[in-house]
Formats: C-alpha cells, sequence, structure tokens
C-alpha cells in the first residue's frame, strides 16, 4: 500500500478534519510518521489569521523540500479561503482542496496519482450526506474530539470563520450519539466537545432555539465509564441552567471555556459582541456561585481598533477581577472580508500590532500568578489523571486531570510504576509548578 504523511495544523475542528480524510483514504493508504517515505503528503491548513498562514506556507516548503517526489495536498482552511491564490503561487502543490465536503478527498487524491493537478473547493453535502468516521486519532490515548456543528452564525467582526467554514450547521443529534457510543466502546476516556459555540447547536434548524442542552443530555445518558468536555461557549449565548445541570450530572466536566475576548464596552460593541465588563464578571460568579471548584478558561483579543491604554487596563482589571484559571491571548489580525477589515490601514495595523504583542507580554504577566495561585487549591487533593505520555526510562508519566484541556492547558508530571498511556489513575497532587501540577500515584488508584 501507498503511504501518506499528514501534517494538521490549526485548530481541534482542523485535527477532525484530517482524522476523517485519513479514513477516507485508508482503504489505499497506511498512515506514516516519516514525510520522507511518504507517497503522499497531506497538508491541513490554518487560515484564521495571518500567522497561521504563514506557519502553513512554511511547513509546505519544508515538507516539499524533504520529500520532493511524494504527491503533495494543500487542504484545511487555507486552501478553502485562499483557493485560486495558493493555485497560482504554490504550483509545486499537487492539488489545493477545501474543507466543506470531506468525501471528495479518495477522489481528488486519485485523480493526482493520474497525473492531473487538481483544484477542488466542494460545498457541504447534505446534512446527513457529511462524513465523520475515523480510525484513528490525532489525540494522546484515552481522549478525543467530538465535533457537533459546522461553520457559525455570529458575525464577530474580526473573525473570518463564516468566510471559510460558512453558516452554522448543526450535526443531526443521532449521528452525534452513535459517534459517541463508538468512541466510548473503543477505550475513549475523554470527550471533548467542539464547536464554533457549542451552545448554538440545533439553532438553524428552521423553528428551533438551542438545542444544545438536549444534545448533552442524551449524551450524559450514554452507557459508559467517561467524561465530556466543553469548549468553547460564546458568552453571548452561554445557557443559565448550565452550571446546575453540570453539578447534577458529574460526567460532564466542570470547565468552562468562555472567549470573553475583551471587558471594554466600546471595543466589544465594535467587534459585534453583547458583553460588558461587568456583564462577564457577573456570568463567573454565577458560575462559581453553583460551582466552587468550577475551572474557567477565556481568551483575550489584544490591538484590535480602538484599543488604547485605559481599554487595554479595562481588560487587565477585569482579569485581575475575575481570576481566571486559564488565559490565552492573541494579537488582532488584519482579515480581507471582515467588517473590521477597514477600521484602520495597513501602516496603523503594523504600528498597533507591535504595541498589542507589547502588551500581551504584560497580559502574560498578570495572569501567570493568578493561574499559579489558582492550581495551588489542588496541592493535597486526590484527582483522576489520565495518562497521556509515558517517559521512557523512567517512573514518571505525563497526564492531564479534569482541570486542564488538551493541549492549551498545563499538564500533571506523575511519579509512578506501570503506568499506561490512555488509563485514568488515582494520584495525589503534591505541588504546583509553573502552570503544571506534580502529583503521585496512590496504590491500587488505577481504574481504566
Amino acid at each position: 500500500m501507498r503511504r501518506v504523511y499528514v501534517e494538521n495544523l490549526g485548530c481541534s475542528k482542523n485535527q477532525v478534519d484530517a482524522e476523517v480524510m485519513i479514513a477516507q483514504l485508508s482503504r489505499d493508504f497506511t498512515l506514516t510518521e516519516d514525510a520522507g517515505e511518504a507517497d503522499l503528503i497531506l497538508v491541513n491548513t490554518c487560515g484564521f489569521i495571518e500567522s497561521a498562514r504563514e506557519e502553513s506556507v512554511s511547513a509546505f516548503f519544508s515538507l516539499y523540500e524533504a520529500n520532493p517526489t511524494a504527491k503533495i495536498i494543500l487542504s484545511g482552511c487555507m486552501a478553502e479561503r485562499y483557493r485560486d491564490e495558493l493555485a497560482s503561487e504554490l504550483t509545486e502543490a499537487s492539488a489545493i482542496f477545501g474543507n466543506r465536503d470531506l468525501s471528495k478527498i479518495g477522489e481528488v487524491v486519485n485523480q493526482v496519482f493520474d497525473g492531473q493537478r487538481v483544484i477542488a473547493t466542494p460545498s457541504y453535502a447534505d446534512a446527513n450526506g457529511d462524513v465523520y468516521e475515523r480510525n484513528e486519532l490525532f489525540n494522546y490515548p484515552g481522549s478525543a474530539y467530538l465535533k457537533i456543528s459546522e461553520g457559525c452564525n455570529h458575525r464577530c467582526s474580526y473573525c473570518a470563520i463564516p468566510l471559510i467554514r460558512g453558516n452554522l450547521r448543526s450535526r443531526p443529534m443521532d449521528q452525534i450519539l452513535a459517534e459517541a457510543s463508538t468512541l466510548v466502546e473503543s477505550g475513549i476516556k475523554e470527550l471533548n466537545l467542539i464547536a464554533q459555540d457549542l451552545a448554538a447547536y440545533g439553532t438553524d434548524w428552521q423553528g428551533e432555539g438551542s438545542r444544545f442542552m438536549t444534545l448533552l443530555a442524551a449524551l450524559v445518558a450514554l452507557p459508559g465509564d467517561f467524561s465530556i468536555r466543553l469548549l468553547y461557549i460564546h458568552p453571548d449565548a452561554f445557557p443559565s441552567e448550565l452550571p446546575a445541570f453540570i453539578k447534577e450530572n458529574p460526567k460532564v466536566l466542570p470547565y468552562f471555556d468562555i472567549p470573553f475576548q475583551h471587558a471594554d464596552t466600546t471595543l466589544l460593541r465594535s467587534m459585534g459582541r453583547m458583553g460588558t465588563k461587568e456583564s462577564h464578571l457577573a456570568l463567573i460568579k454565577a458560575i462559581r456561585s453553583e460551582i466552587p471548584n468550577a475551572v474557567l478558561r477565556s481568551t483575550i483579543l489584544l490591538g484590535y481598533p480602538g484599543e488604547d491604554e485605559e481599554a487595554y487596563s479595562t481588560v487587565i482589571d477585569f482579569l485581575k477581577q475575575a481570576e481566571l484559571d486559564w488565559v490565552g491571548s492573541f494579537v488582532y489580525s488584519r482579515e480581507e472580508g471582515t467588517r473590521a477589515y477597514d477600521l484602520r490601514g495597513e501602516i496603523a495595523h503594523a504600528e498597533a500590532a507591535s504595541e498589542a504583542k507589547r502588551r500581551q507580554k504584560a497580559l502574560e504577566e498578570v495572569q501567570r500568578p493568578i493561574t499559579e495561585s489558582r492550581l495551588s487549591r489542588f496541592v493535597g487533593s486526590e484527582m483522576d489523571i489520565l495518562i497521556e505520555e509515558i517517559i521512557e526510562g523512567e517512573d514518571l508519566a505525563i497526564g492531564r486531570s479534569w482541570a486542564q484541556a488538551p493541549e492549551v492547558d498545563g499538564l500533571v508530571v506523575v511519579m509512578g510504576r506501570a503506568l499506561t498511556a490512555g488509563s485514568v489513575v488515582r494520584c495525589g497532587i503534591t505541588r504546583v509548578n509553573g502552570v503544571d501540577l506534580e502529583a503521585i500515584t496512590i496504590e491500587g488508584g488505577a481504574h481504566g
């Protein structure tokens, strides 16, 4: 069989797409981790912001230079958004393939190996015709992403996602439940629900409001020993009943990923978002009043047009009051086709981006001790740790607790013997080390 290498870039939704494409190709290709021995290289690009696009192009050329005889396909968000430009400028690419109808990847690959150069960005299939079958997961063992919708109906002024992935398309509920059951039966311990906004699930169906809580109740009712993590809930659409539901249903982790983006009211309105510093703090208070031990993660966008020192001070004050467990930040990228694109010119944007990077470093200095302080409450407690990676030659492993989402948060360094990747082990937390925790296994604590 021919061999295929995948370079996956960007978000977890892109990762699921890559996993789906590999499943579509599995009849004719085996997956390899060595790009140099591959017959086909799939570069699944990110097109969200400029730095991500630069990374995608750099990865493409690195892989092409490493194996110039392989067929190389650019897929994903950047390929979807900049099809014609990439086709013209990256003549080394055997194909440009979008991210909507992934069932077509096999046809594209067959054409490529027949000697054709293919430029294909097919539209979405019918909702019941979308493909989501996966036989290879790129997560560490025991964890998987479960996508519940595509696209987005929010129109944040800075965001190109609707341009790339289109309007919201909620997956049929029975498909999601069937996939969740299959994943759990295969040994998955942690289902990470993903979408541009989980709470928007079902709002695209005629005459329907959000069906997210209905979906969540159905997922909780599935048999098996597993947990559910919720990733990305838009604060303007946050279901008020969610904290109480999580409190009563321990399968759902009390982990809330809420991208506030900023705290200055004027900037938030320009961004197309409805919140304020006060409403953000009220939501955090409501969650913690229901679940005092809840973990909250957010992202902050810096350098958006109009952000002055006063607006920046507002977001720093918000972070100090909010005491969020985890905070990520990114610098505003001026994206063609978005409403914010014309708010300032390229020269002014370059100057603002430089200042935003300075502010980003200062924000990280403010947030780091808050995160360390929040982590300290776990010291002396017992936690279930999902073991991800064994340190060879050492009685050590790397894992995550319920308080840490894959890839974006800190980790747990576990001391213990005979540990297995993908298992869940009961551990005692001994100390905080930066943004990580250290732990020791409790005798008889392994349970899956």
